[in-house]
């Protein structure tokens, strides 16, 4: 029998209801999802340290030496062997900003243990720290860097290596290290447009292919 004309279907509205319900909950929980996956987290707050770009910077000279580099990558540490003392001086002579860019791409190779976005945020914790003895830290880090694919230092052995490298440890600066306070906001930095890998090197501005020859790669384009 046909139902009599005008009766309301409240079972079909509520249906609609429920639906509409539904994809506007959905629809929350992919912004919270989208906004999680793109939280850059807590920023060091620092005069050294730009928290727009993740640099951390070394001297006021006019030309700016920038270099993108992972702590586990060897071949980052090949370039601080190779280069780091010219860059080191030219820093002190006031010829260069030197802005150095820690980025995690390689915690795949460190068993789970996120290795590479751990040390990054400890160079962050340090830096906004005791920025005196940051570049200590960071040679610190590859004096004694790990090998890939291992588990990496824990946090207790960055804390000690900031202590061996004359970096000034509080309790506030421990507990930044141990807790990765920073680790949010080191996943979140990236590669420049154009590089392929760490270390990526730019001098005033302009990409440069390291040769690991410190005078072909940046003296002499600041000369």
């Amino acid at each position: 029998m046909a139902a009599a004309k005008g009766k309301t279907n409240w079972f079909a509205i509520w249906i609609s209801v429920i639906a509409v319900v539904a994809i506007v909950a959905v629809g929350g929980l992919v912004v919270v999802f989208n906004n999680m996956a793109s939280d850059p987290g807590k920023a060091p707050e620092a005069s050294n340290i730009d928290a727009s770009t993740g640099a951390i910077s070394f001297g006021t000279g006019e030309h700016t030496v920038d270099t993108y580099i992972d702590f586990m990558c060897p071949y980052c540490n090949q370039f601080e062997q190779t280069e780091g003392e010219t860059i080191q001086g030219l820093v002190a002579s006031g010829d260069i900003t030197l802005n150095v860019y820690p980025v995690a791409i390689l915690d795949r190779l460190s068993q789970g243990t996120e290795y590479s976005s751990r040390a990054a945020s400890a160079m962050y914790a340090v830096a906004a720290a005791d920025p005196d003895n940051a570049y200590a830290f960071l040679q610190a880090l590859y004096a004694n860097q790990p090998a890939e694919n291992s588990t990496g230092l824990t946090d207790e052995q960055l804390v000690d290596l900031a202590r061996g490298a004359g970096v000034n440890v509080t309790s506030d600066l421990e507990n930044a290290i141990t807790s990765n306070e920073y680790i949010k906001f080191a996943k979140s930095r990236s590669l420049p447009d154009g590089a392929t890998g760490t270390p990526t090197l730019r001098v005033n501005g302009d990409l440069v292919q390291i040769t690991y020859n410190p005078q072909t790669d940046i003296v002499s384009r600041i000369s």
